[in-house]
């Protein structure tokens, strides 16, 4: 142990363990979503529970508390003050809460999720919204602990675990924009679209070759399969631990343009997690370091990237070798397929340009549900005059394709739906940085040379981790904060011409 920074060492120490046992608890928490039987849940649940009590014991330990204070006064590195940075905003954060609400949280989130997946197949709202009510008034004795202790408003409190630094008020001011200009822009891409020639795919697809395709096109985006692997969830995701990334996806016959793209959707967030930065690995500051930050990666390869007519162009020979020679799978068709503009119920198969309306309607929601303003049983009536309004479709009594189409909800992650938008503008703002520094680029990308994007997202945004705040981050990789502008002008560009 060095003698100039013992209680850092200490520090250092304790959050290597912590990481450890986080490795465990995030691979059970995959099991439960992508192999668990049903009759597992009560046992597991109560695992997970007992996990998360261990964890946040120590994250609470009063020695921390300590240790924190003596490591300020310590000689450290420009980067070990950074980590302490992070150490800190972890310990603030843990601290505001007492281990009994975060074991009830895990049994309730863990019950409601899992009846929500028998629940949502059969449209029952009513045997879903009980469970729900006690996920919500948990998730609101949490945020009123977070915002006594930070001294924000309690949904800021909530959204800041998942986008630190980012409040309501920005985030109303964004999103007020988009609301102003998105309903015109879709009408237009749907009129102009409407004049465009496109042939269906000819089902079934397979589903062993739809996963086949799915792997070759993991692997040709620089995916490590030698550190994780992809598997089949209800609600495709990426789990595990930057050592061992664990993908999921999910797959119907009758299409695979859904499991195809959301697959390469979960490639971008897999590639982050095994390029953070291996020697500080176990260490706050090698976490990824924002959701929205997180889904810009998520979205910088299947927004910006695969759907790219360049990369397209590559897509489509691989597409037809497996599911055989059709007309639909000509580049341009199956590029114009991959940008269709429709507005539908299902947020994760919404394209690009209606896919924020959808996050939208969940962020105006929630926020109001946490701050009080309304009660679970509002939800439907709420739902059905957003989606009315944003894009003009009728929910009503379609709970399924409704308000229970989301896992967010059922597992109590409030504060978290906005991080999906502003990472799409993030990816846009991160493309807008690549274009303006390598003019070349959209002639590499249908070269098929995609070294420039990956060294680019590898050397400003991966291997940075948590080295940075998210606006310093932001505007040592593209010379500016969040700026909206270039995810309007992406869309236009792509949809408009």
């Amino acid at each position: 142990m060095s003698t100039a920074t013992p209680a850092y060492e200490q520090l250092a120490s304790t959050w290597t363990r912590l990481h450890n046992l986080e490795h465990l608890q995030a691979i059970a928490g995959w099991d439960h979503a992508a192999n668990m039987p049903p009759k597992g849940n009560e046992a597991r649940a109560a695992a997970l529970a007992e996990m998360a009590a261990l964890l946040h014991r120590m994250r609470t330990d009063p020695n921390l508390g300590h240790g924190l204070q003596c490591a300020e006064q310590e000689p450290l590195s420009e980067e070990q003050r950074a980590n302490l940075r992070e150490m800190q905003r972890q310990w603030q954060a843990a601290t505001a809460l007492p281990e009994s609400l975060v074991q009830r949280q895990q049994i309730v989130t863990s019950r409601c999720e899992h009846a929500w997946r028998q629940q949502r197949p059969a449209n029952d709202w009513a045997g879903f919204a009980p469970q729900l009510k006690e996920v919500l008034a948990l998730a609101r004795e949490e945020a009123q602990l977070l915002a006594d202790k930070s001294g924000l408003r309690p949904y800021d409190a909530l959204m800041d675990r998942f986008e630190p630094g980012m409040r309501c008020t920005q985030v109303d001011q964004v999103f007020g924009d988009v609301r102003r200009w998105l309903p015109g822009l879709i009408q237009q891409v749907i009129a102009k679209q409407a004049q465009e020639d496109v042939i269906l795919p000819v089902g079934p697809f397979a589903i062993e070759k739809q996963r086949a395709l799915c792997e070759q096109v993991i692997r040709l985006l620089g995916f490590d399969f030698e550190a994780g692997r992809l598997d089949v969830s209800t609600h495709p995701f990426c789990g595990g631990v930057p050592e061992d990334v664990r993908l999921t996806t999910r797959f119907r016959d009758d299409e695979f343009i859904t499991s195809l793209m959301g697959t390469i959707h979960e490639t971008g967030h897999g590639r982050y997690e095994q390029n953070l930065p291996r020697e500080w690995l176990g260490q706050p500051m090698a976490q990824a370091r924002s959701m929205a930050l997180h889904e810009s990666q998520s979205l910088s390869f299947e927004m910006q990237l695969g759907s790219h007519p360049g990369f397209v162009a590559r897509l489509a020979p691989m597409v037809t070798a497996t599911f055989g020679a059709q007309p639909a799978f000509t580049p341009q068709n199956l590029h114009r397929l991959i940008t269709r503009v429709k507005p539908g119920f299902i947020r994760v198969d919404a394209d690009e340009v209606t896919y924020p309306a959808h996050v939208i309607l969940r962020y105006e929601i929630e926020k109001a549900l946490i701050e009080g303003e309304v009660e679970v049983d509002d939800i439907p009536a709420l739902w059905d005059a957003k989606m009315m309004e944003l894009l003009g479709v009728d929910t009503r009594g379609n709970f399924k394709d409704g308000a229970m189409q989301d896992v967010h909800w059922p597992s109590g992650l409030f504060g978290y739906f906005p991080c999906y938008s502003l990472g799409a503008m993030y990816a846009a703002q991160w493309f807008a940085t690549m274009r303006r520094q390598m003019p070349d680029l959209d002639a590499r990308i249908g070269a098929g040379d995609l070294a420039p994007v990956f060294d680019w997202l590898r050397d400003n945004i991966w291997t940075q981790a948590s080295r940075w705040t998210t606006d310093e981050l932001a505007r040592r990789a593209s010379g500016e904060p969040l700026n909206a502008a270039h995810f309007k002008a992406h869309l236009e560009t792509r949809y408009l011409g």
